[in-house]
């Protein structure tokens, strides 16, 4: 259950009936819908212009902060500036709890140092950016990138595997496809299952459909997976050794909605389970030359939104938005 403040706060972004717009950012909106692909219904247009422009001014606002260092990363429209952040969430996230699957507990290395900065991207264990479309399936994405990690680590070959497979297939283990959906429960399925097949084979849709899974397209299999205690520095010890690992967070924000470059935090995240609600895969960490440490993200939202579609998220700020409440790994 949602508590009724938070509610509220997300609602700030709902914008009247028959508002009244800026005739000064006619051809701006025009020029956004054209590249974006945007049309509306007559009755729908006004509306979404209204939420655009509140969205284009709060990008504005928090950008001048930025320029005064007040904020250490900026904004900018995208596609997504025609959704209030209440629309956003429910339609963009997707991470749905917990499930009570059992799953063994990640045991620290015994060796020493781990390196300063990680990045699988360099070493072949991650696919390109994709993107989910107007469908909840970020925990499958996630799923599936630590997956393909683990396989990559395995065999040396880097084999994009089925996230659709998961969307349609994965019902009875309490995900609910483009609804929403855990990781552990992705994982529990392919181990039950005795295999995941190839995107190639089984394309992304971005929509629920009926299971088709074929044992003969499969590319992968899983004999359990090890969940991280909530912790930064086992955390990163984990990525150094093991590689790219799944993790929720808090991504409710209009900060993350527009998020396009530096080192994000959020002093309105939580870091409590019940709050989290997105999934994304992390692929490393890293320190910028001002001493500030960050987490390597691979968001599921196309490669227009933030850095290529990756995100530096600020590391040993209070675990900010939850980054190492929910993080978990594939064994193969």
């Amino acid at each position: 259950m949602i508590p009724t403040l938070f509610l509220a706060t997300l609602c700030l972004g709902v914008v009247s009936a028959a508002p009244l717009h800026d005739s000064s950012l006619d051809a701006e909106w025009h020029e956004w819908k054209t590249r974006h692909g945007k049309t509306y219904m007559m009755n729908e247009e006004g509306q979404k212009r209204a939420v655009w422009e509140n969205n284009r001014k709060m990008i504005e606002l928090h950008n001048e902060d930025y320029a005064k260092g007040k904020h250490g990363f900026s904004l900018e429209m995208n596609a997504f500036g025609d959704l209030t952040n209440t629309e956003f969430k429910e339609v963009m996230t997707g991470f749905r709890g917990m499930s009570t699957t059992e799953m063994s507990l990640f045991q620290e290395p015994l060796l020493g140092d781990v390196p300063k900065s990680v990045d699988w991207r360099k070493h072949g264990y991650v696919t390109p950016v994709k993107h989910q479309g107007k469908c909840g399936a970020c925990w499958a994405f996630s799923a599936v990138g630590s997956l393909v990690g683990q396989m990559f680590r395995k065999t040396g070959k880097l084999v994009p595997l089925s996230e659709q497979n998961l969307v349609d297939c994965s019902w009875s283990y309490g995900n609910k496809g483009c609804d929403g959906g855990w990781m552990d429960a992705a994982f529990q399925y392919v181990k039950d299952n005795g295999g995941l097949d190839t995107s190639e084979s089984y394309p992304y849709e971005a929509r629920n459909t009926t299971c088709r899974y074929n044992p003969k397209y499969s590319a992968a299999n899983v004999t359990g997976f090890v969940r991280i205690p909530p912790s930064e520095h086992l955390l990163m010890k984990a990525v150094a050794t093991v590689g790219p690992i799944s993790v929720a967070i808090d991504s409710k924000h209009p900060s993350f909605q527009f998020y396009r470059g530096g080192m994000y935090y959020e002093a309105n995240c939580s870091n409590d389970l019940i709050f989290l609600d997105h999934a994304v895969l992390l692929v490393g960490y890293g320190e910028e030359s001002d001493g500030k440490k960050y987490w390597l993200v691979k968001n599921s939202w196309g490669e227009n939104w933030g850095v290529n579609g990756y995100i530096k998220m600020a590391r040993d700020q209070n675990n900010n938005c939850g980054i190492a409440t929910y993080a978990l790994y594939p064994t193969v």
